[in-house]
């Protein structure tokens, strides 16, 4: 029988032991209850040699065994070594915060790591992409766990324990993600929800402000970061410093809410303004510690935020994700509703302008509805029994980009999507649920672990050595927000109803009721014509095109001729030219590279 052997390149913190040494640990992240833990386990008979809280994880295993990570409230990435058992055991956080990343080398090494980049410095790894991977990320913006974007290195996905031995791997998860049957919502007043909702949030802002360093918080000028600030301000930290960012394209700018927050709370804010040139230069890095291609530009000016944090000296920061999620807040829920409701006449011509409530831009002389966008939001429209209801025109729009693959790379290594792994990785209960609830299941557990909070959150924060902290995501507050009834989430199409009910006194009305502005970032011009970084022009040309062999280069060709003459082109081109570059990118770091170090 083969040993299995066991390598550690998490790069986490300084392993702790147990009493006798016979439990190690080593891990990523916070548990954030580790007082009340101890208070717990002490009168047990365990003994603590140090304050921190890696060392409630041993004897937290030594307590209750595998059950042990259904007591931590925090966001960690274990690995505790059971000496005795000869067992490693791996663990993740129950909504991916903290990533954790693993490989099998001929059946008997095990390498895991916080990033792949790690593990590819193992010299038996070999760095190849995953076709089907990369299919994923042009679909669902994000990868269905275990896949990632590279063969052979696997993600242990969120809320999951992985156990390895010399009799294998078993994997177990430990919680999951629920709403109620459609029909079973209790039937309480709002203010019941209102109550607990503050009780909940207020526990988890305070117990995130627990660091023996300084912490801040973003401060977008949404409604979102606004609470959570306006939290730690009135009742925790009086001399709090806030960060944001600006954008020079006012299209694109919240500077007026931020600084009208900022003025209301009286906090020490900073900001950094970010321009097409500043996010395309910023770009080769976001690839680098994201480690993976994206269709958004998003993640390049959270980087350079919390780039500025750093120059700060500031390590903690609070922050608003996971609200929209959590409490129904994003266009995508509203227009699930509308495309509903739409569908029980589908020859309604009234019942589809509900969808310019949500999406101004599609309205054409206020009255009638561009004949373009019925078009596109009509598709499959009768189709509400699809569990992916709510994601379908998503995925499918987001999929054109897959036809600036060459042919060959298409037909030789995508196969075709059908959704069977994603099917086999989401609740089956899923059909059970209220729609809103499906739609929130379906962003939590792919766009919201896969992208937001991994290469828009942590990688970005993390490559400036920043910590964020997300008081929303906290299992307790996203358990309660599950059970509250879709209609006090949804008002209407009113979205975060609940949210804005229960913090209406503590905001500006103004702040409370502004239209929704979801956090977007300048794309095509950032990286083509005269604002474009030499070094992700020469990846654009058609020798590095041809060369890297993943793009039809006469179709690359056309949309950056495309963008050069319009300067402004389609959200789908905007999805289009990221994957390209970011495409490049990855090729460039990960495949090309000989030295493996970013420039």
């Amino acid at each position: 029988q083969r040993r299995l052997s066991i390598i550690d390149i998490s790069g986490g913190k300084q392993p702790i032991h147990n009493e006798d040494k016979t439990l190690w640990v080593v891990y990523n992240g916070e548990i954030f209850n580790y007082i009340e833990l101890r208070e717990e386990l002490e009168p047990k008979g365990h003994r603590f040699y140090t304050h921190s809280d890696t060392e409630v994880i041993v004897h937290a295993y030594e307590e209750w065994g595998k059950d042990f990570v259904n007591h931590f409230n925090g966001q960690f990435a274990i690995a505790l070594w059971d000496q005795k058992k000869q067992e490693l055991i791996l663990a993740r956080d129950r909504v991916g915060i903290r990533p954790l990343f693993y490989a099998i080398v001929n059946n008997q090494t095990l390498l895991f790591g916080s990033e792949m980049k790690a593990i590819f410095r193992y010299p038996e790894i070999s760095r190849e992409i995953d076709p089907v991977g990369i299919q994923q990320i042009f679909t669902y913006w994000a990868n269905v766990p275990p896949r990632t974007v590279f063969k052979g290195i696997q993600e242990l996905p969120p809320a999951r324990l992985m156990v390895c031995s010399q009799e294998g791997i078993k994997i177990k998860q430990y919680w999951k993600l629920s709403f109620p049957h459609s029909n079973e919502y209790e039937d309480r007043p709002i203010n019941y929800y209102e109550n607990q909702l503050a009780d909940l949030l207020y526990d988890a802002t305070t117990i995130r402000l627990r660091a023996d360093v300084p912490v801040a918080a973003y401060l977008s000028g949404g409604i979102d970061s606004s609470i959570i600030t306006s939290l730690v301000k009135k009742y925790h930290n009086n001399d709090l410093v806030t960060f944001s960012v600006a954008f020079a394209d006012e299209d694109y700018d919240e500077r007026p809410y931020q600084e009208q927050m900022v003025k209301y709370l009286n906090t020490d804010h900073r900001s950094v303004e970010v321009d097409y040139k500043t996010i395309g230069k910023s770009f080769s890095k976001v690839i680098w510690y994201a480690e993976k291609p994206m269709i958004r530009t998003a993640p390049g000016p959270l980087f350079l935020l919390s780039k500025l944090v750093r120059e700060n000296n500031i390590k903690v920061v609070l922050t608003g994700e996971g609200a929209d999620e959590v409490f129904g807040g994003y266009g995508i829920f509203k227009e699930d509703k509308v495309r509903r409701f739409w569908a029980r006449f589908p020859d309604s011509t009234t019942r589809p302008i509900l969808l310019g409530k949500i999406y101004p831009y599609i309205l054409k002389d206020g009255k009638q509805i561009n004949a373009f966008w019925q078009q596109f939001f009509k598709k499959n429209l009768s189709n509400t029994d699809n569990p992916y209801y709510s994601h379908l025109i998503r995925w499918d729009n987001t999929s054109m980009i897959l036809n600036y693959f060459t042919t060959d790379y298409r037909d030789g290594n995508s196969s075709q999507n059908d959704h069977t792994e994603l099917s086999e990785y989401l609740n089956p209960e899923m059909m059970r649920w209220h729609p809103l609830g499906r739609a929130q299941y379906l962003e939590i557990d792919t766009f919201m672990s896969g992208y937001l909070l991994s290469s828009q959150g942590d990688r970005m924060m993390m490559g400036n050595s920043v910590e964020g902290r997300f008081p929303f995501l906290d299992y307790k507050v996203i358990e309660f927000a599950s059970k509250i009834p879709p209609h006090f989430k949804m008002r209407g199409l009113n979205e975060k109803y609940i949210l804005k009910r229960t913090y209406r006194n503590l905001l500006p009305a103004e702040i409370v009721n502004r239209n929704k502005q979801p956090y977007r970032a300048p794309i095509a011009r950032c990286f083509i014509g005269e604002n474009a970084d030499q070094n992700i022009r020469s990846l654009l040309d058609e020798e590095a095109i041809k060369r890297f062999g993943y793009f039809d280069h006469v179709k690359v060709a056309k949309l950056i001729e495309k963008v050069k003459r319009f300067g402004t082109v389609s959200a789908r081109d905007d999805m289009a030219v990221v994957a390209i570059v970011s495409m490049q990118l990855l090729h460039h770091h990960f495949i090309a590279s000989t030295n493996f170090v970013h420039e």
